[in-house]
């Protein structure tokens, strides 16, 4: 999975994004829905997650679910239209793994999309990390640059820092 690097904010380049930094990951007619890392950094540390009912209808901008950090409690939107089919109960033990995995591990909701083309409604994770760049820079000053990795280099670059002897072989030198 191809990620863009904003700043210190990952972005996957396999999902689309809101400006309220949604991401809905689409697979057939449903969507993985989750809030991006910018989003649970913004945050800070997440206490508890108010998830949505299964069954229920929602439209695009509609609220499906809260999260509370230990900030505030913050409104997440649906990205599209449809029915909320699944929700991470996991979440309910271990809200704080939005934090710690919020593309993976800390979705929130799967939506059966009624309207499909919604889809081109929401913007490609390249617009999504050139959003972010204007955002960084106005609110915190901060002048980032667009990174994009590969998973190949990410594996290269994690074998690169692992001490010679957890490799299991030695360099000749």
């Amino acid at each position: 999975m191809d990620e863009i690097l904003v700043g210190k904010y990952i972005v996957k380049r396999d999902r689309y994004y809101t400006k309220d930094h949604e991401w809905a990951l689409i697979k057939g007619n449903k969507a993985w829905i989750g809030i991006s890392d910018y989003a649970q950094g913004e945050l800070g540390d997440i206490v508890y997650v108010d998830l949505p009912q299964v069954g229920t209808p929602c439209e695009s901008g509609d609220t499906i679910a809260n999260v509370e950090s230990v900030k505030s409690v913050s409104p997440i939107y649906a990205p599209l239209s449809g029915t909320i089919i699944e929700v991470n109960e996991t979440l309910s033990d271990e809200p704080q793994l939005i934090n710690e995995s919020p593309y993976e591990d800390g979705w929130i909701a799967v939506i059966e999309m009624s309207d499909p083309m919604e889809v081109e409604d929401l913007m490609p994770a390249e617009d999504y990390a050139q959003l972010l760049v204007e955002i960084i820079k106005e609110e915190k000053g901060e002048s980032v640059k667009l990174n994009f990795i590969e998973e190949e280099e990410r594996i290269e670059e994690s074998l690169e820092a692992l001490p010679e002897e957890e490799l299991g072989y030695e360099e000749n030198k």
